[in-house]
Order: structure tokens, then sequence, then C-alpha cells
């Protein structure tokens, strides 16, 4: 009998110690898990969006997130490769043009966190100031609906003809009026813009493919934006997606060391909006 006690006891205490090896294996494979970073693929226009991106890689890090950029050096590719799945996030455009691509071509994309505005800028190699220039010039704007719209407005406030009442940032060509110059409009594709300056006589070029090309839209430009302009640029998503990694992204793209990071590095050529 108590040869079958402590047998029974034996196997009992086997038992609870496989048991116990068995929690700590699970334990310890949960804790693997975790270790491991997770990655993240946001698409992202050269300068600044992929410079700023580069910036928080290191904040990502320490959070167990592998950030991976994607170069585009278009408007197109970038959101539909994030409502195919193809990318996580992406960081090139401003709101305006994300409702109008979205709604266009019926994508669910919503802005997970706004980061800085870059002012759009008239640029020439021709003249020297928007004032002193002859009949029938030609001048390049961005051939997209939202862009070429705020296009047009900065070419009215700088002087170069008028506007339909009301048209406001939803101007297009048809809209002109005053017109004594005979201005003529050239509507292109906005990565292009900065190759057109030989050209054409003046361009109002979107501050990311000016600095792409090594100008300074505070130096260089003849006449810029006004500061409080509504095209503030965003951090795009997929609509839904609250997964934890996004919003430690959001959270990186806003702190005040990238405050810092963009006043410091652009001198004015891009401006935080957070």
């Amino acid at each position: 009998m108590k040869k079958f006690l402590t047998l029974t006891a034996l196997c009992a205490a086997v038992a609870v110690g496989l048991s116990g090896c068995g929690d700590k294996k699970d334990d310890a494979a949960a804790k693997s898990a975790a270790a491991q970073p997770v990655t993240i693929t946001v698409g992202a226009t050269p300068v600044p969006h992929a410079d700023i991106l580069k910036f928080v890689q290191p904040e990502l890090k320490k959070e167990g997130i592998d950030l991976k950029i994607i170069e585009f050096s278009d408007y197109v590719k970038p959101n539909v490769a994030l409502a195919d799945k193809e990318i996580d996030a992406n960081f090139f455009q401003h709101k305006p043009y994300l409702d109008s691509f979205a709604k266009e071509r019926g994508l669910k994309l919503g802005v997970l966190t706004t980061v800085h505005i870059e002012p759009m800028g008239v640029y020439s190699k021709k003249f020297k100031d928007v004032k002193s220039f002859g009949n029938g010039i030609k001048v390049a704007i961005p051939n997209d609906p939202t862009n070429g719209g705020r296009a047009l407005k900065v070419l009215a406030d700088a002087g170069f003809f008028d506007l339909k009442d009301g048209v406001g940032i939803n101007g297009t060509p048809a809209d002109i009026i005053n017109n004594t110059k005979n201005v003529q409009i050239v509507e292109m594709e906005a990565a292009v813009l900065p190759r057109t300056l030989d050209d054409v006589d003046f361009a109002v070029i979107n501050s990311n493919f000016a600095m792409g090309v090594g100008l300074n839209p505070a130096k260089d430009s003849l006449f810029t934006e006004s500061k409080d302009s509504p095209y503030a640029n965003v951090v795009a998503i997929r609509e839904g997606d609250d997964r934890e990694v996004i919003k430690k992204l959001g959270a990186a793209m806003t702190t005040p060391a990238v405050r810092d990071f963009i006043i410091k590095k652009y001198n004015g050529a891009v401006l935080p909006a957070f």
C-alpha cells in the first residue's frame, strides 16, 4: 500500500513538473513573439516626406517597429498601393487631394495625422519677379484638380490675373478673368513641373518637387503661397485601420523632436502643422 501511495505521489509530482515546464515554454514563446519587431511599410515622395520618415525610424525601432519606406515619384500610385494593401500608410499629399482622389476612385482612405505644410511657390528662370513680364507668357501649373485650383489661387494672389468671385481654391482655367496680359496656362503633372522651367516663363511648383531638384522655396520662389494655406500634408491610412502599430506611427510623426527637425532642416520651406 505504501509503495502504491509513493508511486502515485511520484507520478503526480512528475505531472506537475511537466506541466510547469510546459507553462514556462509557453511563456518563453509568448515573450519571444512579443520581442519580434513588427514591420510597417509607408509609401512616400522623397523630399521632405521620406526625410521625415527616416528621422522617426530610430524612435519607432525603440518601440519594436521596423519602418520600411518605399519612395514614389507620382501622386497616383501611393494611394492605389495603399487601397490595395501593398503598403500600410502613405505620406505625400494634403487632405484636399486625398479627399478628392478617394471620392473619384471610390477608395476608403482617411487621415491618420497632420504633419506639415509645403507652401506652393512661383518659379522662373527668365524673370526676377512676378511683375515685369510681357504679353502672352506661359505659366505651368499642376494638372490635378486640387493642386491646379490651388496654383491658380496663388497666381491670382500674385497679380497675374483675377478669378471669378467665390471660386477660391477650386478654380479652373475657365474661371480666369481680367487676364490683361493674356497669360497662357499650361497644365502638367506636378512631378515634372521643375523640369519645365526652361520651356515656360513661370511654373507654380509644390515645395516637395521644388526641393527635389535643389530649389529652396524660401529663397528661390518669386512668390509664395500664404502661410494660412489649408493644404497641410497628412499621413493617410485605410479607413478603420486601428492597429496599435498604426497609432504608434501617428504619435511618432507629431513629436516635438519632429517639429524641431522640420524647422531646422527646411528653413521655412516646410512648416510644421501640429
